[in-house]
C-alpha cells in the first residue's frame, strides 16, 4: 500500500495520537488513508472492527452484509442501535461509520458471500477481515483470499473465549499459512454450536474485535509483528492469553478452486426421508388430538431454558452421538425429535435410524418453524 499525498492540517489534528507513535507516524497514517479493507459481516466482531478502522482513518472500508438488525443483536453488535432494528445491517453500519468519520469511503456489498462472488470482491481490497460465525463462510473466506492473493485477519468467539490469527497463503519468507493448516477438516455437523445456539458474552466481542482491528492496522502500517503463523487465544473468565503456533499441515490440500462450502461443512440438514419428517402444523394437530407423542428436545440446556415445546423432555444432541440417548428414550410411544432449526435433530435422527429405531421422526424446521406456524408467543433467540 502506497502512502499517497501529505496529510492535511485537519488530518494531522485528527490523527495526531497516531502520528506521535514510532512505527506509525505520518507515513503509517498515509498508508491507512490509502488502504482498502474489507470486513465480512457487521455482527459481533465486525462491529468493533468497523468502528476502530473508521476511527483509525482507513480510507476505504468495505462491508459484506446481507442480514437485517434484530433485537437479539444489540447485546453485542455495538455498531447498531435500537432505531436500526428491522433495517439492513449494512446500511446501519454504513451510517454509524459515516457518523464517526465522514472522511471514510464506505462500500456496502449487499450480498451473501459465495463461491461465485468472493474472489472478485476480495480483489478490490488490500486486506480482508473475517468475523463470521460459521465454518462454511470461514473456509470460503480462506480459500477465496488464497486465490485472490490477499492476507486476512480471522477471529472467532464462543461464550467466554476468543481466538485471533492472521492468514496469508502468499506471505514472504515461507511464512504462508491458511485456515486449513489450523483446521484441515471441518467439524462434524452439529458438533460445534454456533453463537446463536451456545451463546456469547457480549463484551468479549469488543476485546476480540479490537485485537482483530489491531492486527489489521499493524498490517497496513507495517508496525510490529503480525499474528501470522500464530493463534492468540483469550479466556475472559480467567483473563488469560496464550499463543500457539501454526505450521503448514501435510493434510491440507492445495487451494485451486472454490467448492460448495455448505456441503463441505454439512450446513444443510442430514438427508431425512419424507416419512421421517413432520411439519410444525402436523405436529400441533397431532398433539391437539391427544395423541401420545414423546417430544425430545436435543438442544443445549441454555436453549431449553429460553423456550421449549409443551410436554417435551431434553436429551442433548451429544448423547445421540455417544449412543447414551438410546437408554433414555421411551419405547412405548412415537418419538419426535426437535432442535432450533432442524439440523441437529436430523443428525440425531440419523443415529436413531442406524440403531434400528426406524419409527422416530423429527420436526422439520425445528422450534423456529413451530414459532412461525403454531405459537408466536414462544420466546425466540
Amino acid at each position: 500500500m502506497g502512502e499517497g499525498s501529505e496529510l492535511t492540517k485537519e488530518e494531522i489534528g485528527r490523527y495526531s495520537r497516531h502520528l506521535l507513535i514510532p512505527g506509525v507516524g505520518a507515513s503509517g497514517q498515509r498508508r491507512l488513508r490509502n488502504a482498502r479493507v474489507l470486513v465480512i459481516g457487521a455482527g459481533g466482531l465486525g462491529s468493533p472492527v468497523l468502528m476502530y478502522l473508521a476511527a483509525a482513518g482507513v480510507g476505504t472500508i468495505g462491508v459484506v452484509e446481507f442480514d437485517t438488525v434484530e433485537v437479539s443483536n444489540l447485546q453485542r453488535q455495538i455498531v447498531h442501535s435500537e432505531s436500526a432494528v428491522g433495517t439492513p445491517k449494512g446500511d446501519s453500519a454504513r451510517s454509524a461509520i459515516r457518523a464517526l468519520n465522514s472522511g471514510v469511503e464506505v462500500r456496502w456489498h449487499d450480498v451473501r458471500l459465495s463461491s461465485r462472488n468472493a474472489v472478485n470482491i476480495f480483489r478490490q481490497y488490500d486486506l480482508i477481515i473475517d468475523g463470521t460465525d460459521n465454518f462454511a463462510t470461514r473456509y470460503l473466506v480462506n480459500d477465496a483470499a488464497a486465490l485472490a492473493g490477499k492476507p486476512y485477519v480471522w477471529g472467532a468467539i464462543y461464550r467466554f473465549e476468543g481466538q485471533v490469527s492472521v492468514f496469508w497463503e502468499a506471505a514472504p519468507f515461507g511464512l504462508g499459512v491458511n485456515y486449513r493448516d489450523l483446521f484441515p477438516d471441518p467439524p462434524a455437523p452439529g458438533s460445534v454450536p454456533s453463537c446463536a445456539e451456545g451463546g456469547v458474552f457480549g463484551a468479549l466481542c469488543g476485546t476480540v474485535g479490537s485485537l482483530m482491528a489491531t492486527e489489521a492496522i499493524k498490517l497496513v502500517t507495517g508496525a510490529g509483528d503480525a499474528l501470522l503463523g500464530r493463534v492468540l487465544i483469550y479466556d475472559a473468565l480467567t483473563v488469560s492469553f496464550r499463543t500457539i503456533g501454526i505450521r503448514k499441515s501435510t493434510r491440507a490440500e492445495a487451494i485451486t478452486e472454490l467448492v460448495d462450502y455448505d456441503v463441505l461443512c454439512g450446513v444443510t440438514s442430514t438427508p431425512v426421508p419424507v416419512e421421517s419428517e413432520i411439519s410444525a402444523r402436523a405436529l400441533a394437530d397431532s398433539l391437539n388430538r391427544g395423541e401420545d407423542v414423546a417430544l425430545i428436545d436435543v438442544r443445549m440446556e441454555g436453549e431449553w431454558e429460553i423456550s421449549r415445546l409443551p410436554g417435551a423432555s431434553r436429551v442433548p444432541y451429544e448423547d445421540f452421538i455417544s449412543g447414551e440417548a438410546l437408554g433414555r428414550l421411551p419405547v412405548d410411544r412415537p418419538i419426535v425429535l426437535y432442535c432450533k432449526t432442524g439440523v441437529r435433530s436430523a443428525a440425531a435422527l440419523a443415529r436413531l435410524h442406524e440403531a434400528g429405531v426406524a419409527s422416530a421422526r423429527h420436526l422439520a424446521g425445528g422450534i423456529e418453524a413451530w414459532v412461525a406456524d403454531v405459537d408466536q408467543t414462544l420466546a425466540q433467540y
